[in-house]
């Protein structure tokens, strides 16, 4: 297949990677700072202890693609949530009419101008749940091997076997399930845990779920988020590697005194003192966060069915103004009293 990986950071240059190596045409488009080092150096994928190395084409912009192939069969999404606006307007003058469009950035909602801009028909809805690292110059680090790739059609009952087969023949672990919108929920649902809280108050997710102030913040944030599920009739399904069905049964059902203890070693020994992707995007400089494709977006399914969702509320507005530096960082870094201060003021 011919295929345009449109984000060659960790995620797009792993997947691209691993089709390239099966025998597919890849070209990856970035920005030209990484084009020139993809094009000069390759890109090494490192899993299991073994070290392969890839040399793609990259390019930097829509129009340079044409020059290396008019068709493709596969536009794959590689770029974080909130670039994707940009790239959405930028696909919509140049993309090829017959291209299958995938999308596989975490997050709540961000296949719907996909969908309204191309057509349900075109559109296949991805989640990795492949956590893939980025060191110095085009290594991509697999930190965990048991996990891949959930895909969705976005028209219900469309077949996608022929994307799940691509991405397996290409070792990636690949499973097909049926709603779109429940898996990215569910996906979501992990994404979310430790990650802003720990964004605004600069403490590592283990540390969060070892407070109990902060690990009420996120039980609350859990619940809330299942609450939205349910009254959208949206299923909790599991993903390749993680269950998330698990995890919401255990915190629909499950009393304090058990779940904390648990959901404290399993936060401590996924995630421990690494600070989660919203800290990152934080400190960027960039001015952009996904927590409101995450938080953000549950609070507003919440209003949109009646659901209080004030935990989430919080946690994307707080968020969002120390991204855009109208409050200053120093005002929640290591104060979780704030932060439950703010949720009572949103009640």
């Amino acid at each position: 297949m011919n295929i345009l990986v449109y984000g060659a950071g960790a995620i797009g240059g792993y997947l691209g990677s691993r089709l390239l190596q099966s025998g597919h045409q890849v070209v990856m488009l970035d920005r030209q700072e990484m084009a020139d080092a993809i094009n000069r150096d390759g890109i090494q994928v490192s899993e299991g202890g073994q070290m392969v190395e890839v040399k793609p084409t990259a390019v930097s912009s829509l129009d340079e693609t044409l020059a290396f192939e008019q068709r493709y069969d596969l536009i794959l999404m590689g770029l974080k949530s909130y670039d994707l606006p940009a790239a959405l307007e930028q696909l919509s003058r140049s993309a090829p009419d017959s291209a299958t469009i995938i999308t596989v950035q975490n997050g709540i909602g961000i296949e719907r101008p996909f969908i309204d801009k191309f057509g349900a028909k075109r559109i296949v809805a991805g989640s990795l749940t492949t956590p893939v690292s980025k060191e110095s110059g085009n290594v991509l680090v697999i930190e965990r091997s048991d996990r891949g790739l959930g895909l969705a059609p976005t028209l219900r009952g469309q077949d996608i076997e022929t994307w799940v087969a691509l991405f397996q023949e290409a070792g990636i672990p690949a499973t097909g399930i049926d709603d779109y919108e429940s898996m990215k929920w569910s996906k979501a649902l992990l994404n979310m845990i430790g990650n802003a809280t720990s964004a605004i108050l600069k403490m590592p997710p283990g540390d969060i779920y070892g407070n109990n102030d902060t690990y009420d913040l996120e039980a609350r944030m859990l619940r809330e988020t299942l609450a939205v599920m349910a009254k959208k009739q949206l299923q909790v399904v599991d993903l390749p590697g993680p269950s998330p069905r698990s995890l919401a049964t255990a915190i629909r059902w499950a009393p304090r005194f058990l779940l904390k203890p648990v959901l404290t070693k399993l936060v401590s020994k996924g995630r421990g003192e690494k600070m989660p992707s919203f800290y990152i995007d934080l400190t960027s400089g960039r001015g952009m966060s996904e927590v409101i494709y995450h938080n953000g977006a549950v609070a507003e399914a919440g209003t949109a069915v009646g659901v209080k969702t004030p935990v989430n509320q919080v946690l994307n507005d707080v968020l969002l103004k120390l991204t855009s530096k109208e409050i200053d960082r120093e005002q929640f870094e290591g104060h979780p009293e704030r932060l439950v201060a703010e949720v009572k003021r949103y009640e």
